[in-house]
């Protein structure tokens, strides 16, 4: 409807009592100029989260189109094990620190019979090194604590980042294992659009910095916000990708999902016409033309389809009037047949 009434103010309206529907006169206008590119939509923020331990995967709470927000449980493994290991090392603890305590005791009375010449030298020498080695056995204990703990938290999964999630890729009750996918989420503030460009374009490109981007699924065009060309090149094609990053109000996309890059490179004369008005029947392309009270169906040569409209090729010339509206165009022209 935008990309109507834009066109519109660049067509006269003509006043045509007896027809019912919209008319407007055809000219050239000039229009941006530049250059075309097939591109595909990604998410600068994307992760697949996968298990770290081995268990049977008890809660998996979301499904693939769920918004999520940062730290929200998204699935729980069986922690069984983890709390078994984790109990083990805490008792490990328990009995390494009694040896510390023990060892200690030992080397302060070692230490006073050394001091009173009961003992040699070389027992206090024994003593200590007990001591040191019940110390080890205690710091030993404690990290295998921190690692059992470690892995317990392993068996919670949480989102790492507010977002949708675009695959479920296990079940609850299947056994998961240490790298197996679980999730994959994505944050569509951070949408953009990968075009590969020839090197010969890239000059042009950098010194416009826009591009208007077209999603042909959606049937609407948005406006870059910014126009980045990557400073590498593939070396079999010889191709660079450009980076479009999107506004932040762009809705309905999702990372791979095809476009199409515009790129402004310069001005041009060109007669346009609102895609509203065109006429596709199978492999025909027309507009219905007004010419004085009759109406009359001719097919088109279309070119290149901006955001500002279609480009004609072949088919019209400047100063015909043609029809807004096909569908109550095409019903008057066939009450006009006898």
């Amino acid at each position: 409807m935008r990309r109507l009434l834009f066109l519109l103010g660049l067509f006269p309206i003509l006043a045509h009592a007896a027809l019912p529907f919209a008319t407007a006169e055809v000219t050239y206008m000039p229009v941006s100029d530049g250059y075309a590119a097939e591109a595909v939509v990604e998410a600068g923020r994307e992760s697949t989260l996968a298990a770290q331990v081995a268990g049977r995967i008890l809660l998996l709470d979301v499904d693939a189109g769920d918004a999520v927000k940062s730290g929200q449980l998204l699935a729980r493994i069986d922690d069984s094990e983890a709390r078994n290991s984790l109990a083990g090392n805490q008792a490990q603890v328990a009995q390494a620190q009694a040896n510390l305590a023990n060892a200690k005791a030992q080397f302060e009375r070692t230490r006073i019979l050394v001091s009173r010449k009961f003992v040699s030298p070389s027992a206090l020498d024994k003593a200590q090194a007990d001591y040191q080695a019940a110390e080890a056995e205690v710091a030993v204990a404690r990290a295998g604590v921190a690692q059992a703990s470690t892995a317990k938290g392993f068996t919670h999964i949480k989102a790492p980042f507010s977002g949708l999630v675009s695959a479920r890729l296990a079940q609850v009750g299947e056994m998961a294992s240490p790298g197996r996918p679980l999730l994959t989420l994505f944050d569509p503030a951070t949408l953009r659009v990968i075009a590969s460009i020839p090197q010969e374009n890239l000059q042009q490109i950098r010194q416009s910095g826009r591009a208007s981007i077209e999603f042909p699924a959606l049937g609407k065009w948005v406006e870059s916000r910014s126009v980045t060309v990557l400073p590498a090149a593939d070396s079999r094609t010889h191709v660079s990708q450009v980076r479009i990053e999107l506004p932040a109000d762009a809705v309905g996309l999702y990372p791979g999902m095809f476009a199409r890059a515009h790129f402004s490179t310069g001005q041009a004369r060109k007669m346009l016409l609102p895609a509203e008005a065109v006429v596709r029947r199978s492999e025909v392309t027309g507009i219905y033309v007004v010419q004085g009270d009759k109406l009359q169906f001719r097919q088109l040569r279309i070119g290149r389809e901006t955001a500002a409209g279609i480009e004609v090729l072949a088919g019209l010339r400047a100063g015909e009037t043609i029809a807004l509206d096909p569908v109550k165009a095409g019903i008057h022209l066939r009450q006009q047949k006898p």
